[in-house]
């Protein structure tokens, strides 16, 4: 593994929430209910026991470091996309890196077409979950059959003792076409839109976060129509730039991965959590050290070459203090 330490005096003050786009992780064995054909020993991109546990530390090493000079410990909770089942995220958290990090996780099997979910791990000493649900979007595509989307997750809990929700999403690619697709993550930003509405309906002084990889930009309308109709805020808008971003395409830096809070996390009070800082997680150890893609995200596959990287994506992380 990368050598890659950081020293820094444990700050009890201060907690990291995250989230990785982990980049199809799928375990080894064949599921009848995920489409994991290219994830397997036998198939052309040799997905082996080898690689898949190579996988596994090196994401465990990343996930332990967000947020750790800063704050001089694990994050407390680390919102996941691209994982394919329960199996996988309990081999990624008794992986070498997170086996003492306490990481306990909510996962649902979802009806996406690609067998990918989202999840949230959580550390169990300092998070307790009161409910959890998910929420689907169906599509109908131009001959009648229905098109799923990833689910979106609320997870509900005391983080050091007071509530908060977190919403984790994984919004539909923009793989046929920005335009042609932009529909559908418009549904994922009026379905996210409504929770928020249910959940401050109930307590509105309720504290909201709200992760993901959204395959749109902070600039882009299903963002900004959340965060100007819905009284949240995107620490994420001043941080990407023509050379900075959490995935690189078609040598252009897209910041996709963000996390969005309720503007009341800047209200300041003795015993509440309060909004301290945001950052993409872009180390140098998660990025390629050579060639024409330098600095872009080391991945474990380009097409059906296996790399052995971490990522296509880097994580990105807010801190909030108490």
């Amino acid at each position: 593994m990368t050598e890659y330490s950081e020293t820094v005096m444990v700050r009890h003050d201060l907690q990291t929430v995250a989230f990785y786009n982990l980049e199809n992780l799928f375990d080894i064995h064949v599921d009848s209910h995920t489409n994991d054909n290219d994830f397997l020993p036998t198939s052309v991109k040799k997905w082996t026991h080898k690689r898949y546990e190579n996988k596994l530390r090196k994401l465990g090493f990343a996930i332990s470091n967000i947020g750790r000079s800063e704050t001089g410990k694990h994050p407390v909770l680390v919102g996941l996309a691209e994982v394919e089942n329960a199996k996988a995220i309990e081999d990624l958290i008794a992986s070498n890196h997170l086996e003492a990090c306490n990481y306990s996780y909510i996962h649902y099997n979802s009806l996406d077409e690609r067998g990918i979910d989202v999840a949230l791990l959580y550390d169990s000493t300092a998070f307790e979950v009161s409910h959890s649900e998910t929420f689907n979007i169906v599509f109908t595509k131009e001959h009648g059959e229905s098109d799923y989307s990833r689910d979106i997750l609320l997870v509900t809990g005391l983080l050091d003792g007071e509530q908060i929700h977190v919403i984790v999403n994984h919004w539909s690619s923009r793989r046929e076409g920005e335009k042609e697709t932009e529909h559908k993550r418009m549904a994922s930003s009026d379905k996210v839109g409504h929770i928020i509405t249910s959940l401050r309906q109930k307590n509105p002084d309720t504290k909201i976060i709200v992760i993901g990889d959204f395959n749109d930009d902070p600039s882009s309308v299903s963002i900004k129509r959340l965060v100007e109709g819905y009284s949240l805020f995107n620490p994420m808008e001043t941080l990407r730039s023509y050379n900075r971003g959490t995935s690189y395409y078609k040598r252009q830096w897209n910041l996709f991965d963000q996390i969005l809070i309720s503007n009341n996390f800047f209200e300041s009070t003795q015993t509440q959590f309060e909004y301290y800082s945001a950052n993409i997680f872009d180390e140098d150890f998660l990025k390629l050290f050579n060639g024409k893609f330098k600095g872009s995200p080391f991945r474990t596959y380009i097409g059906k070459k296996y790399q052995g990287g971490y990522s296509d994506h880097f994580p990105v992380y807010a801190i909030f203090k108490k």
